[in-house]
């Protein structure tokens, strides 16, 4: 666990898995859309989806695709507490978000949907499109700590010297030995 407290200027935040409950718009469409019914967040064991589902590859994608484009549209909803942290750590300084995304506009709409415009006004959000180069942005951002779901990119962060934490879900359960949170409530004690 991480013991020493973060400013919040100095701690980014993942998006999707971490901010956003993407696995509940995920399994919804999936079922509204595909007839794809029954499948439970513990199911996704795989960042992966279509490797741990009974789920075509096509499928899975055009499921994401849709989130991706449309946030605010395909009704995704805030991790329970992101909110009300995330408006508090504004208080204290810019939040800043860092996604795999490609597109940054439907975070922003998402965003100023949910948050109050002085709280809206105080989020940076960078969409840079690829898992893997997470490390690069958060260090030209000047951030010394990130949060995010995907166990492999906290491995990269840690290997890079940046302090990572894993917000944890059934798909990075027993894959990192990293420092991990298990909501926003444990988020705010890091910070506050």
């Amino acid at each position: 666990m991480v013991t020493e407290k973060i400013h919040p200027a100095e701690i980014g935040f993942d998006f999707d898995g971490v901010i956003a409950d993407t696995v509940e718009a995920f399994i919804r469409l999936a079922c509204e859309q595909y007839d794809l019914c029954g499948i439970l967040p513990e199911n996704i064991t795989d960042f992966t989806v279509e490797h741990c589902l009974d789920m075509r590859t096509d499928i899975a994608e055009a499921i994401f695709y849709q989130i991706l484009k449309d946030s605010v549209g395909t009704g995704l909803l805030p991790m329970p507490g992101s909110v009300e942290v995330l408006s508090e750590l504004s208080a204290r300084a810019k939040v800043t978000i860092v996604t795999a995304r490609p597109l940054a506009q439907p975070v922003h709409d998402w965003l100023a949907q949910l948050f109050a415009p002085e709280i809206y006004q105080q989020m940076q959000v960078v969409a840079m499109g690829d898992h893997d180069d997470k490390v690069r942005h958060i260090r030209q951002l000047g951030l010394r700590a990130f949060i995010d779901d995907r166990a492999e990119t906290c491995m990269q962060m840690h290997q890079a010297g940046i302090q990572s934490i894993v917000f944890s879900q059934p798909w990075n359960k027993h894959k990192h030995e990293l420092p991990s949170v298990e909501s926003w409530e444990e988020i705010r004690t890091l910070c506050f």
